[in-house]
């Protein structure tokens, strides 16, 4: 009965180690989602207003535009696999 009792204080303990880093990795992948969502919405901006104009001597702001739409939609899919695995893992 001892040794059970001192089983079920690991597991506990080890639950909330795996929940206080699931907290984590959650904040993680919702930043990431966050993040493409705003490089999507900024590279639409991009290619609607800077049209032929060249942004800060980086390129055509069109370009740079359909970058940022790229990339944000890739971050934004990334942070829903990420978020769909932690939780299925347990670890969220």
């Amino acid at each position: 009965m001892r040794n059970f009792q001192c089983y079920m204080v690991i597991v506990r303990e080890e639950n909330q180690m795996a929940r206080s880093q699931g907290i984590g990795l959650a904040i993680v992948a919702f930043a990431v989602y966050i993040i493409g969502g705003i490089g999507t919405f900024a590279g639409v901006a991009l290619i609607v207003f800077m049209k032929g104009r060249d942004l800060w001597g980086w390129g055509e702001g069109r370009a740079i535009g359909y970058l940022f739409v790229c990339a944000g939609l890739c971050f934004s899919i990334l942070g829903v696999l990420l978020m769909r695995l932690f939780r299925n893992r347990g670890l969220s």
